[in-house]
C-alpha cells in the first residue's frame, strides 16, 4: 500500500484507542493512519476482551457499554459483603468487539483509516519515517510510514525486582433464576482458596439479573492451565454464589503483566511501544485502558501540532515507587485480602479508584498510606532496594 502518516499495530485497546483519536471527526488536521490487525483465525490474534474503566460523567464511548455502576462490592473472605458508593465516578464495562466495530462505523471518522490485516514481521527505521513488513494473505506487504505505533507484546517481560502476573479466565454465563444483582458489580470477592503465594478472588459483572461476567482472578507468578481455572469457576458460581442451573455462553482468559521492571516506550526514532508494551498497564491493579486513552490523546495533539509524538510517560514515579512497594508485599505474602478489603473500607472508593487510575494527589496518598498496615509496608520498603532485577519466569503459560 502507499504511505501513511501513522502506522498503529495491533488492534487492542491501545490500537483501537489511538486509531480512534488521530482520525475521530473534528481534528484540525486528520492524518492517513493504517490500522495493521491478525486475520481472523489466526492463533497469535487475541481474543475478544471485556475493558473495565472509570469515569467522571458521560465518555466517549458510553453509547457502546456493556454495563455501567455507581456501586460496588467488596467481599472478605469470611463473607462480609460492603458496598462502595463510587461517585463522582461511574465504572464502565466495554467490550472489544463493540469498539472494534464502532471504529468503522464512525460518521465522518474513518475516511483517514485503513485496514491492513497481516502479521508484522519487521520494521525497518529510515531517516523520514519506518516500514514494516507485513506478511499478508496475498504475500509481503510494506506500510511506509512517518511514525509507527506498536502495541504487540515483548516476551519475555524485563527484568525486575517482582515478576507477577493477573491472570484470569471469565465465564459469560446465563442462570435459569434470578442470581444477580446488576446494579453490584464485585470487584474482588475472597470467599474462594487461596494459592500458597499471591492471592485469588471472584469478580462478577452483572448485566442483568440472569446474565453476567463471572472472572476467576489470581495474583501470582505463573499461569494456571485452563482446566484449573474452570473448576475453580465452576466452584464458585455452584458453591459461592449458588446461582443454581446456568449455561456458559463466552468465554474469556488473560495475562496481565504486575511488575516494577521498566518498559521503553521507543524503539527507534519514528517506532514507538504504546499498550502494555508500552507499560501503560498499572503493575498493582492490571488496568490499561484510561492509561491507553490518555496516551492517545497525548499522541494526537503533538500530530496535530507537527511535533515529535511520543507517548508520554503512563505513570508518575512516586505511584511506580508504592506500586513496587505493593508487588513485594504481595509476592511475600505479608499482604493478602485483608489489605484489600481494608483499603476499600477505610478510605472512600473514589480516593482508592483515583489512586488505583493514577490520579490521585498527595494528599489521597497521604491517606491511604496512613491508613495502611504500617509493619509489612515498612519491612518491605527497607528490603526492596536490596533486591536485584531479575528474569521473569514464563513456566504455566497457556
Amino acid at each position: 500500500m502507499g504511505a501513511v502518516d501513522v502506522a498503529v499495530i495491533g488492534a487492542g485497546a491501545a490500537g483501537l484507542l489511538l486509531a480512534d483519536e488521530l482520525t475521530r471527526a473534528g481534528r484540525r488536521t486528520p492524518p492517513s493512519v493504517a490500522l495493521v490487525d491478525l486475520p481472523d483465525g489466526d492463533p497469535h490474534r487475541p481474543p475478544p476482551r471485556t475493558w473495565c474503566f472509570w469515569e467522571h460523567d458521560a465518555g466517549r464511548f458510553d453509547g457502546l457499554l456493556a454495563a455501567s455502576w455507581d456501586t460496588a462490592g467488596i467481599v472478605s473472605p469470611d463473607g462480609r459483603l460492603t458496598r462502595h458508593p463510587l461517585a463522582p465516578l461511574h465504572y464502565k464495562m466495554l467490550r472489544s468487539p463493540d469498539l472494534d466495530a464502532w471504529l468503522d462505523a464512525r460518521p465522518g471518522g474513518s475516511a483517514r483509516l485503513a485496514r491492513v490485516t497481516g502479521a508484522a514481521t519487521g520494521i525497518t527505521e529510515g531517516p523520514a519515517g519506518a516500514v514494516v513488513a507485513l506478511d499478508g494473505a496475498g504475500g509481503p506487504v510494506e506500510v511506509r510510514a512517518r511514525w509507527v505505533f506498536d502495541s504487540r507484546p515483548r516476551p519475555p517481560l524485563p527484568d525486575a525486582r517482582t515478576a507477577l502476573r493477573q491472570h484470569f479466565r471469565g465465564w459469560f454465563v446465563e442462570t435459569a433464576l434470578p442470581a444477580f444483582d446488576p446494579r453490584l458489580p464485585l470487584l474482588m470477592d475472597f470467599r474462594v482458596p487461596q494459592p500458597a503465594t499471591g492471592l485469588a478472588f471472584g469478580y462478577v459483572l452483572p448485566t442483568s439479573a440472569h446474565h453476567a461476567l463471572v472472572e476467576y482472578t489470581v495474583f501470582g507468578r505463573d499461569p494456571w492451565p485452563a482446566p484449573a481455572y474452570d473448576r475453580a469457576l465452576h466452584g464458585y458460581l455452584e458453591r459461592t454464589l449458588r446461582v443454581g442451573a446456568y449455561r456458559v455462553e463466552d468465554v474469556e482468559h488473560g495475562v496481565v503483566p504486575m511488575t516494577d521492571a521498566t518498559f521503553p516506550r521507543q524503539e527507534s526514532r519514528h517506532v514507538f511501544r504504546i499498550g502494555t508494551a508500552g507499560g501503560a498497564t498499572r503493575p498493582a491493579t492490571g488496568y490499561t485502558f484510561t492509561t491507553a486513552l490518555r496516551q492517545a490523546r497525548a499522541v494526537a495533539r503533538a500530530v496535530d501540532l507537527g511535533t515529535r509524538p511520543a507517548p508520554p510517560r503512563p505513570h508518575r514515579r512516586r505511584h511506580l515507587a508504592m506500586d513496587a512497594v505493593l508487588l513485594r508485599a504481595l509476592d511475600t505474602g505479608r499482604i493478602g485480602p485483608a489489605f484489600f478489603t481494608g483499603l476499600f473500607r477505610r478510605n472512600s472508593a473514589a480516593t482508592v479508584l483515583r489512586f488505583l487510575d493514577g490520579t490521585s494527589g498527595p494528599l489521597d496518598e497521604l491517606a491511604i498510606g496512613l491508613r495502611c498496615p504500617l509493619g509489612p509496608m515498612l519491612r518491605t520498603c527497607l528490603d526492596l532496594p536490596a533486591r536485584r532485577p531479575r528474569g521473569s519466569s514464563t513456566k504455566g503459560t497457556p
